[in-house]
């Protein structure tokens, strides 16, 4: 199977890296400015290809690759097409983040360094790498304190699992997640810990150390996440997960709960290890899993309900089982899950 790499490349990259950015820049803003014009006189829109001729012959004069001058042709159709837009915003050199995309088989991997256009791009770490290793189509990108990084699809072999058991997943904003065999996940509150000090860097308009805490904050919410879904694929046979939305929990007061706590890169993690590990990962209608009973499936009058339910951590049946609210929610999902299984292999 094919997983993408991120890697942290050394600063010796950065002036390069940057001054083929702005190169990228004025490529993509050159598309956009034959895009508008193509507009305003009625023309038809303007192709991938059709600004790939526009463009032809400029690589040199440019001093980028001209497989990288026919990405960002490719990128601009595909963006402009996805926003649904007749053009787009002007790339800066200030304020946008630079990225250089490349083709198949155009870096190479040799003694702990890449290799683009006869040039030496050292990373910090690499891993699952072999000497003399080319990539399918891939990027460089800078995040926001300027450090450079390399994005590569890597050729990684598929580990089978041996666990047989099951998991039911409830994703929630007490608990990042509780788990159907009653253990839970514990929510750091990552932004919610340093949102003073962000605020503070805000009221004095110090930009670097904002970004420097917001980055830091991503950096701890996804080294936390991928080993809880390390800890999960590695455990089980069969991951099941509600298909709470996150985007829609963040229209509501809660929204910056939901976001700091990263149910989509937890959900997105959980997905791409399974496959790896081989493991059965499926999202289930959690719809009333909170108010249905685990032990005999009805729904009681005394089970929290809404919004005004929220506070209910436990109740207890009419059959009498009690129930812990989310762990009840999770063995509701697992049960969805292992159903949906079984119904699938009866129809087949």
């Amino acid at each position: 199977m094919q997983l993408t790499y991120k890697f942290r490349l050394r600063d010796t990259a950065t002036s390069e890296l940057n001054r083929q950015a702005r190169a990228v820049n004025m490529v993509f803003n050159y598309c956009n400015e034959r895009q508008k014009e193509a507009v305003n006189k009625g023309r038809k829109w303007l192709s991938k290809y059709d600004l790939q001729k526009l463009t032809a012959g400029s690589s040199k004069e440019l001093d980028i690759h001209a497989h990288t001058i026919q990405g960002v042709c490719h990128q601009y159709e595909r963006s402009r097409t996805q926003h649904k837009k007749a053009w787009l915003k002007w790339r800066s050199n200030k304020k946008s983040l630079g990225w250089v995309p490349f083709n198949q088989g155009h870096v190479t991997y040799k003694n702990g360094a890449f290799y683009f256009r006869g040039r030496e791009y050292k990373a910090w770490v690499t891993r699952d790498l072999k000497d003399g290793q080319r990539f399918a189509a891939g990027s460089f990108n800078q995040d926001s304190q300027g450090r450079w990084y390399i994005n590569l699809p890597v050729d990684v072999e598929q580990v089978q699992t041996t666990a047989t058991d099951s998991i039911g997943i409830d994703l929630g904003l007490k608990d990042l997640a509780t788990l159907s065999n009653g253990r839970k996940v514990e929510r750091q509150s990552w932004y919610r810990r340093m949102e003073q000090r962000i605020a503070t860097a805000q009221r004095a308009r110090h930009k670097k150390q904002i970004k420097k805490l917001h980055a830091k904050v991503k950096s701890q919410r996804r080294d936390f996440l991928h080993k809880e879904s390390s800890r999960l694929v590695k455990e089980h046979g069969a991951i099941f997960v509600g298909n709470v939305k996150p985007s829609a929990i963040a229209k509501t007061n809660m929204s910056k709960s939901s976001l700091d706590a990263g149910w989509a890169m937890f959900k997105q993690q959980l997905q791409y290890k399974a496959i790896r590990h081989g493991v059965l990962f499926a999202e289930v209608n959690e719809a009333h899993t909170t108010q249905t009973c685990s032990e005999c499936g009805e729904i009681p009058q005394e089970a929290p309900k809404g919004i005004t339910g929220l506070g209910i951590r436990h109740w207890t049946c009419l059959c009498g089982a009690s129930h812990d609210r989310d762990v009840n929610a999770a063995k509701n999902i697992a049960a969805r899950g292992q159903a949906s299984l079984a119904g699938g292999a009866q129809h087949g």
